[in-house]
């Protein structure tokens, strides 16, 4: 007798035909940073914020957007579903064995005098990220940063300084690429008779927000801005925040900046530049 093949298989049943779909719920930390959805609203962000005593986290999303949810069942992460809990704080060393710019800290350390030797940056926004990141190291060095408010101001700026031995300049623009404006000046102070004593060097980011990397405010890549449109208020729009008025602008960086908490937030090719730049003011042969 012949057999009749079953096209439906040999059991609909078998297996656990119960199992979710993406697989069951796993535990997880929320911790800081990461990036959750919660499954009944489809609300996506970072966990910016966990109370333990309320159980919730607070999201964040790519617009600036915040919602707080219970901690619990009703997470993705990754597409995966978790269970949330707060994480566990661990008690932090007495003492930071690294600066937020990597250097070895040194505990107990003053301030030293300020140094005649000075940094020179493009404006305010330049000197809070150099502070954020390399403030603990400068202050141990005393190296004092000032602004210069457009690198236009830079010749005359240098001028009223006079560098010499002893007396360095080290300067930080934006936009130091071949055929720049920043590109000529930095060329010009080169060839003066100052230029021994003065060190200028960029980056080759528009402006400074750009030398924050951009997954810190959840972008793959900063986005291209046209050239008609002012660049701080072409990357608010592309991020959905407010940027009518100097004020919205303003409360932008800080967002931007918060992101900030050690050289790893920040490009290469600033890190390497704003270093130099410490040697060439601290150089104890100059």
């Amino acid at each position: 007798m012949s057999r009749v093949s079953d096209r439906y298989g040999s059991d609909v049943l078998s297996g656990d035909w119960r199992a979710p779909r993406r697989g069951r719920a796993q535990p997880a930390t929320a911790d800081l940073g990461t990036v959750v959805e919660e499954v009944t609203t489809d609300f996506c962000g970072e966990v910016v914020s966990v109370d333990r005593d309320l159980h919730v986290l607070t999201l964040e999303d790519r617009h600036g957007k915040r919602r707080t949810f219970p901690l619990g069942a009703g997470f993705l992460i990754e597409g995966r579903p978790v269970v949330l809990s707060a994480p566990v704080h661990v008690r932090a060393p007495a003492a930071p064995t690294r600066t937020a710019s990597g250097s070895v800290a040194v505990a107990g350390a003053r301030a030293r005098v300020a140094r005649a030797s000075r940094i020179f940056v493009e404006g305010k926004h330049d000197a809070e990220l150099v502070e954020k990141v390399w403030g603990e190291d400068l202050r141990l060095e005393g190296v004092v940063v000032e602004m210069l408010h457009g690198v236009d101001d830079l010749p005359a700026q240098l001028r009223d300084f006079a560098p010499g031995p002893g007396r360095r300049v080290g300067v930080l623009v934006d936009h130091l690429v071949p055929g720049s404006k920043e590109s000529r000046v930095a060329a010009e102070v080169a060839a003066s008779p100052l230029g021994e004593h003065v060190l200028v060097v960029g980056h080759p980011f528009v402006d400074v927000w750009a030398a924050v990397k951009p997954q810190r405010v959840g972008l793959e890549a900063w986005p291209e801005i046209p050239r008609s449109v002012e660049w701080k208020r072409g990357i608010c729009a592309a991020l959905g925040w407010p940027h009518a008025e100097q004020a919205d602008i303003a409360r932008a960086w800080q967002r931007i900046l918060a992101r900030v908490s050690t050289y790893a937030d920040c490009e290469p090719a600033l890190l390497g530049r704003v270093e130099e730049l410490i040697d060439f003011v601290t150089d104890p042969d100059a």
